[in-house]
């Protein structure tokens, strides 16, 4: 057998049967990384010598007749914020350029007792802050089905290793929309799971009430496969949930929405949206009735007004707090100084990139004495205001669908020099985050010009299943995503 283009759950089923070996399958992966990753830069660290080491002992297990578990051989990249034991984990930044985890991330544990085979960590903005992932200290990525134009972010090396055929799945962390908005650039799914549905135990901290890991896949199979394997109870972090999961992959198989009201926000469909984008939408809602859903028009008027000034006083204000421990004492970037306060000065100063400060004297603005009432305590209550908005259009609604973002990928460069725009491109995701809902970006075809059009779909808190059998649906219309950059593997 061939591996050629095969998604994990076909993968995993050749390796577990001995029809294709782990290390074959790895070998793949990585010279293909080799061939493309000069015109990328999709990823921080390759994992080479830890993953045929790993893949060698998938094969000894198929080998004694053990079982290799779900993601038998399947090579996945995880994005650079999540600890590897042993492995650095730089966040894309100076500040921990040679920092190296004495411990896993939980998902990272799931994954390699699935059978996985981690290959490499993404490239993301420094500290998952930004939407393009220029804003790494180890270079931009490029998107590629255009590589003049970015991939999205900040989780853009990790949609780019799934959109170039590197792996058929990767993991990133979606805080605003760091998983929606780069798989509507690249052309392939993502979700982000309800918040504490997925541990984020070992996850380098940006904003924690809004901090959520997901997968991004070429097919909703693949998704459904990955969720039951990283969304499990974890004790180590107390905001995951204890209740019980359903098997996402059983949804995916026979998908059926028939009697589904599906929800579409009007608010979100105006000239802000490209055309291309608000014609994709068009085409989901009369692909869904067609399917038996019911279709019903329901308003999101208070996260269109307020979600993203809420969200850029909540997000920065919780980055501050969290980014005060890199300090250059314990570990770390260190700048030499002749005492305590100057070490902190330069230390932050050099290590940090510009869109991280900017962040973090935001949030330290808004969490200042004579400010705080005026800018976060407002902030929290817009929050439960969107929060009780959702909750109100899930009345009426089962699924909602509206846009993932409001343009096209955009080149590089183009949004640098004008943060405001850049910010923007999340408007349609961030209020997902602030309600702590699941959202899922599923690709809807190609346009004229050959760049990847998408929809978003939210469900309410912990019904994630709802969105795994709705994408399947439309997935059966649009059909899966291929591989960019001139066929898979």
């Amino acid at each position: 057998m061939k591996f050629d283009g095969l998604d994990a759950s076909q993968t995993a089923s050749a390796v577990a049967k001995g029809e294709l070996s782990a290390v074959d399958v790895v070998t793949a992966s990585l010279q293909r990384i080799k061939r493309l990753e000069p015109q990328l830069n999709a990823l921080i660290t390759v994992m080479e010598h830890e993953a045929l080491e790993r893949a060698a002992l998938v094969d000894l297990k198929v080998a004694s007749g053990g079982d290799p578990g779900p993601l038998a051989g399947v090579p996945v990249i995880v994005k650079d914020n999540m600890c590897t034991h042993g492995v650095r984990t730089s966040c894309g930044s100076r500040m921990l350029e040679k920092w190296v985890p004495p411990y896993d991330a939980s998902v990272v544990g799931y994954l390699q007792c699935a059978g996985a085979v981690i290959i490499g960590k993404s490239n993301m903005d420094e500290f998952a802050m930004g939407s393009s992932t220029e804003h790494s200290a180890f270079g931009p990525t490029s998107n590629p089905i255009d590589t003049s134009r970015v991939p999205g972010g900040s989780s853009g090396g990790s949609a780019a290793s799934v959109a170039a055929g590197y792996v058929p799945l990767a993991l990133g962390s979606d805080t605003g929309g760091s998983i929606r908005q780069p798989a509507a650039f690249c052309g392939v799914h993502g979700l982000k799971p309800t918040y504490g549905l997925v541990s984020r135990w070992g996850l380098v901290a940006f904003a924690s009430s809004l901090d959520q890991i997901g997968p991004f896949a070429r097919s909703v199979a693949d998704i459904a496969l990955a969720m039951d394997v990283i969304a499990v109870p974890d004790p180590r972090d107390p905001t995951c949930s204890r209740g019980e999961r359903p098997s996402f992959r059983n949804l995916a198989e026979s998908p059926d929405l028939k009697g589904m009201r599906i929800g579409v926000v009007r608010e979100f469909l105006g000239d802000s949206l490209h055309p291309d984008l608000r014609q994709a939408i068009s085409e989901a809602e009369s692909f869904l009735a067609s399917s038996g859903c019911g279709i019903v028009d329901i308003s999101l008027a208070d996260s269109a007004s307020f979600g993203l000034p809420c969200y850029y006083i909540i997000a920065p204000a919780e980055a501050s707090s969290n980014l005060a421990r890199f300090d250059g004492v314990r570990y770390g970037h260190r700048e030499d100084a002749e005492n305590l306060v100057c070490q902190y000065t330069r230390t932050r100063a050099t290590g940090f990139g510009e869109e991280v400060k900017r962040r973090i004297l935001t949030g330290t603005f808004a969490l200042s004495s004579g400010y705080y009432d005026a800018y976060y305590l407002t902030a929290l209550k817009a929050r439960k205001k969107i929060s009780d908005e959702f909750e109100r259009a899930f009345s009426s609604a089962d699924i909602i669908l509206m846009p993932a973002t409001p343009s096209l990928p955009f080149r590089k460069g183009e949004l640098m020099d004008d943060p405001i725009s850049m910010y923007m491109s999340d408007v349609f995701t961030l209020p997902v985050n602030l309600a702590g809902l699941p959202g899922m970006t599923v690709y809807a075809g190609l346009n004229a010009e050959g760049l990847p059009l998408s929809v978003q779909i939210v469900a309410p808190r912990w019904e994630d299943s709802r969105l795994i059998n709705c994408a399947a649906v439309l997935e059966q219309h649009f059909g899966r995503p291929s591989s960019a950059m001139g066929g898979v593997y």
